[in-house]
C-alpha cells in the first residue's frame, strides 16, 4: 500500500514525495482513512509510529477543501500536546504537509513572550497546536474563540494525565462545540484514559499499533552493568566507538543531566542538557543544534524527551534505568522510529539491577549484556558519599511513585 491508495488530495502527495515518503506506517494506513471518512479515532500508538501524519494530514485536506469552498478563515482543528517541544515539532510536521495548500498554522505553548503569538492569531489560523496552559491562557484573554473547531486532536494522552493536564482538558471539553470531529492517541491505556477516550469520543474506531510492552524488531537493545562510581567513566568509553555520531541519553534528574553534561565537556565531548529548568528558547537552541548534527550528545529527562523526533536517530543510552518499566520502552522508542534501525543501551549499577529485571519481563526478552566491558559491575560497596546520594534518590523515586499513584486514584474518583 502507498499513500496514494489512501484517498490524500494531491497538494498533499506531493509534499509527501518531496520528503521521500511512499509507504505509510500502519497506524497511518489505517487511520487517515478512517479520518478522512469522518469516523472519531481511539488510537493506542506510542511516539514513532508515525501517528502525527496519521492525524495531520486528514486535517489539513478537510481544511483544504473547505478553503476551496470559500468557507471562512478561523481555527478549525486543534490539536493538544503535552509539552513544548512535541507541540513545536508537530507544528513543523504540518509546515512540511501543508506546504502546497493554503491552510494556515501555527502553535502556541508557555515559557515565552505570548506577543508573537497572539500576532499569528491574528493573522488567521486554521490549524492551531497548543500546549493546554498556554491555550487557556489565551481564551480567558479572548484571543482565541475554539466556538468553530471541526478536528479536535488529543495527542500523548497518557502523559497530558502524568502531568497534571486532567482539569485544563475537561474545561477544554466544555469550550468545544458538540458537534466535532475528535482524534485520540495515547502510548498507554489504563483505566483513567479509557474513561477520558468515552468522554471524548462517539463511536470511534479503535486501532492499536506496537503495544507499550513491546519494542520496534529494528531495534536493538543491549546492557552494560557497572558500579555507580564508573558509570560516567563507562559512558565516555561508549562514545569512543566512531560508529556512534549522536546520541540521546537518557538522565532520571534535571541535576543529574547536568552533571552528566559537565563531564562530558571536560572530555571534550560536545554535549548539552535539554529539561524543565532550561529556559524555553534554550532548549529549541540546544535542539536545533542537535537537529542540525552540531551537538553529538543530548542529555534529556524523560519529559523533556516526549517531544524530540530527530530524523535517522539511531543511538539512545540509558544512563540511568527508569523505576518504571513502561518509561524505558518509551525512551528507546526514541530510535529506531518508522521502521529505521535502532540502538538502545543502558547502563545498570547494582541498585538499578532489579529494575532491569522489571524491564525484560514487561518485554518478554532478556537483554543482550556486552562482555567488553572495562569497568564491571562488582560486588564493592558503595562509599557513604554514594550510599547518601542513592538514599536520596531512592526516596525521592519512591515519592514519586506514590505521588503519581494518589493523583491518578484522584483523578479517577472526580469523575
Amino acid at each position: 500500500m502507498k499513500f496514494e491508495h489512501l484517498g490524500i488530495i494531491d497538494p498533499i502527495l506531493e509534499a509527501l514525495k518531496d520528503k521521500g515518503y511512499v509507504t505509510p506506517t500502519p497506524i497511518q494506513g489505517e487511520a487517515i482513512p478512517a479520518v478522512l471518512a469522518g469516523q472519531d479515532i481511539l488510537g493506542c500508538a506510542q511516539t514513532g509510529t508515525g501517528k502525527t501524519a496519521a492525524f495531520a494530514i486528514p486535517a489539513i485536506q478537510h481544511i483544504h477543501r473547505g478553503i476551496e469552498e470559500g468557507e471562512r478563515r478561523c481555527i478549525r482543528a486543534l490539536i493538544i500536546t503535552p509539552t513544548r517541544e512535541l507541540a513545536i515539532q508537530i507544528d513543523e510536521n504540518i509546515r512540511t504537509y501543508a506546504k502546497n495548500t493554503q491552510v494556515k498554522h501555527t502553535v502556541i505553548f508557555g515559557g515565552v513572550k505570548q506577543h508573537t503569538q497572539v500576532r499569528k492569531l491574528q493573522n488567521g489560523v486554521d490549524i492551531l497546536v497548543a500546549t493546554p496552559g498556554r491555550l487557556l491562557d489565551l481564551i480567558n484573554q479572548g484571543y482565541i474563540d475554539l466556538g468553530s473547531i471541526e478536528v479536535f486532536v488529543l495527542d500523548e494522552a497518557d502523559r497530558m494525565l502524568d502531568m497534571g493536564f486532567i482539569n485544563d482538558i475537561r474545561k477544554l471539553l466544555k469550550l468545544l462545540p458538540r458537534q466535532r470531529q475528535s482524534l485520540f492517541f495515547s502510548a498507554t491505556m489504563p483505566d483513567n484514559i479509557v474513561k477520558l477516550s468515552r468522554d471524548i469520543l462517539r463511536n470511534p474506531k479503535k486501532i492499536e499499533v506496537t503495544p507499550v510492552s513491546s519494542t520496534a524488531d529494528t531495534l536493538e537493545q543491549a546492557i552494560y552493568y557497572t558500579n555507580k562510581s564508573t558509570k560516567r567513566n563507562l559512558l565516555v568509553h561508549v562514545l569512543k566507538n566512531p560508529e556512534i555520531d549522536q546520541v540521546l541519553v537518557f538522565s532520571r534528574t534535571k541535576h543529574g543531566a547536568d552533571k552528566i553534561v559537565r563531564f562530558l565537556k571536560q572530555k571534550h565531548i560536545a554535549a548539552a542538557a535539554i529539561h524543565g529548568d532550561k529556559a524555553q528558547n534554550q532548549r529549541q537552541k540546544v535542539l536545533k543544534q542537535f537537529k542540525e548534527g552540531k551537538l553529538r550528545v543530548l542529555v534529556a529527562t524523560d519529559i523533556a524527551s516526549r517531544g524530540i523526533d530527530i530524523n535517522q536517530l539511531e543511538h539512545v543510552i540509558n544512563f540511568d534505568i527508569p523505576n518504571e518499566a513502561e518509561t524505558y520502552v518509551h525512551r528507546i522508542g526514541r530510535s529506531g522510529r518508522a521502521g529505521k534501525s535502532g540502538y538502545a543501551i543502558s547502563i545498570s549499577e547494582p541498585e538499578e539491577n532489579a529494575y532491569v529485571r522489571d524491564i525484560e519481563k514487561l518485554i518478554g526478552k532478556k537483554i543482550p549484556v556486552i562482555q567488553d566491558n572495562p569497568f564491571p559491575q562488582t560486588d564493592k560497596p558503595m562509599t557513604a558519599a554514594e550510599k547518601k546520594e542513592w538514599n536520596k534518590e531512592k526516596q525521592r523515586r519512591k515519592q514519586e511513585y506514590f505521588a503519581n499513584r494518589k493523583k491518578n486514584r484522584n483523578t479517577r474518583i472526580s469523575r
